[in-house]
């Protein structure tokens, strides 16, 4: 039936609701409180926010850390151009050589530049006067035995108990070769290595903790298949120390997960299983252990196009059924997680095989909240853009707490060599979290509520001395 139209209905300019009218005034004076609550909402979330950064602003001006944030210039010069006949110059033009060619180029005229001779390693094990505790990135790094450290792609465990820290890591000390002619660069598994420290600098060979099957072909570990980037965490619950780690073929098609645990955390560690973690793809990992005891992985999934973030099991030998993706679409791998203040945050990569690229700083409020990338991290001085968008041609691993200096980690990196893997090397450098962040969230035109994360190059540089190794 069609309603007559009232003529005698007086006209409102504002309906709040079927059947009820309001007047203009009292809808301006709603709006108007509703504002005012806002803003006030707002003052106080920024005092708050402005109270934060002071505090950790004071931090990272601490004297003890500010030699820290004193960066050196990396101005690497490009050699002269190979000679080409003239014949094959007409044939392919060559495009213009770059310092990443260069890094990738085993007969490069300046390859020392990026992998020092071995005359120059770090050998803790002799009496190095003013030099010792002092990192050298790209050096060769030597243990107690004075044996180059193999655990490339790890991270670091402490021990509590012992007072210990726990290096794992791939143990590459094998021939490269490619597995077929499209293959990339491959080291035969031969296991998990593992170093024991109390000062972070002297590393003693614990070993091989998980080591790889030498028979049987249909194992995850035989020799033939894939072994990357081992993480471990200690269980309370179940006293165990719990290994997670990337598991896959040759061709990386299995894009697993795998699992092992030891009751000491120099192994031997028994191998459990292997899965496709939330039934996903799985490629570069690692494991983060919140302070609540609550354990996640996080992993690049969908062919590498994001990452997923679940928490483990109270067993932390398992996924839960609850996944969360991040990142989508940004094509980011080699997650490093660690969290200050209430906050956490990641470093990641980007998807170019053994090349290096442009780290990415990411930042949330939760582990399974909104993640939102806050840029470059990296810090090095002089007009070096090259060498700090190729994250000093290394690629990040883990990041560990320096514990009694609130916002100092040290990032743990590798400079893959993938001509030779065995002589990869370790880039270890100061993070430091505090100041202002200098370009706006991807996602808006505003700028983030969290602190930078800047890391800086040294060619040479230590922890504070007062530092002493140990949980304060």
């Amino acid at each position: 039936m069609k309603m007559r139209n009232n003529k005698y209905r007086k006209p409102t300019s504002l309906r709040c609701n079927a059947g009820s009218r309001c007047s203009t005034p009292v809808a301006v004076w709603a709006l108007v409180g509703f504002l005012i609550v806002l803003q006030l909402w707002n003052l106080i979330s920024h005092t708050n926010i402005q109270s934060k950064h002071a505090h950790r602003n004071s931090m990272i001006h601490h004297p003890l850390l500010r030699e820290l944030q004193v960066v050196e210039e990396e101005n690497i010069q490009m050699p002269p151009p190979r000679r080409r006949s003239p014949r094959a110059a007409k044939r392919k033009p060559k495009r213009a050589t770059t310092l990443v060619d260069e890094f990738l180029d085993e007969n490069s005229q300046i390859r020392h530049v990026f992998f020092p001779s071995a005359k120059m390693a770090v050998d803790p094990t002799k009496d190095n006067g003013n030099d010792s505790f002092y990192y050298y990135p790209g050096r060769v790094w030597l243990d107690t035995e004075g044996n180059p450290i193999q655990a490339h792609g790890g991270g670091i465990l402490y021990d509590e108990r012992s007072e210990t820290y726990y290096w794992y890591g791939e143990y590459k000390d094998g021939p490269t070769y490619h597995a077929h002619k499209k293959g990339a660069a491959r080291v035969d598994v031969i296991g998990v290595g593992c170093y024991s420290s109390k000062d972070l600098w002297t590393w003693k060979n614990e070993g091989i903790v998980l080591a790889a099957e030498p028979e049987n072909e249909a194992h995850d570990l035989h020799k033939s298949n894939i072994l990357e980037r081992p993480k471990v965490i200690y269980n309370s619950k179940t006293a165990k120390y719990v290994m997670w780690m990337h598991i896959d073929d040759t061709n990386y098609t299995k894009a697993s997960v795998g699992v092992a645990t030891s009751s000491t955390p120099v192994g031997p560690f028994t191998y459990l299983h292997s899965k496709r973690p939330h039934n996903s793809d799985s490629r570069d990992m690692t494991i983060f252990k919140d302070d609540d005891n609550t354990a996640y992985i996080i992993y690049s999934s969908d062919d590498n196009s994001e990452l997923h973030i679940g928490p483990l099991d109270k067993d932390y030998l398992d996924v839960t059924g609850v996944v969360r993706r991040v990142l989508v679409g940004q094509h980011r791998e080699a997650p490093a997680v660690f969290k200050y203040d209430g906050t956490y945050y990641m470093i990641t990569s980007g998807c170019t095989g053994w090349a290096p690229n442009e780290a990415r700083a990411h930042a949330a409020d939760s582990m399974m909240g909104q993640w939102e990338t806050m840029g470059d991290p990296c810090v090095v001085g002089g007009n070096s853009k090259v060498f700090r968008f190729a994250t000093f041609f290394s690629q990040g691993s883990f990041v560990v707490p320096v514990f009694g200096f609130e916002g100092l980690f040290v990032f743990m990196a590798d400079r893959w060599n993938p001509a030779d893997l065995r002589d990869s090397r370790y880039v270890w450098l100061p993070l430091i979290v505090g100041g202002a962040v200098d370009r706006p969230l991807d996602y808006s035109f505003g700028f983030p509520l969290w602190s930078r994360v800047s890391i800086y190059w040294h060619r040479r540089w230590r922890l504070p001395p007062q530092w002493n190794g140990k949980i304060v």
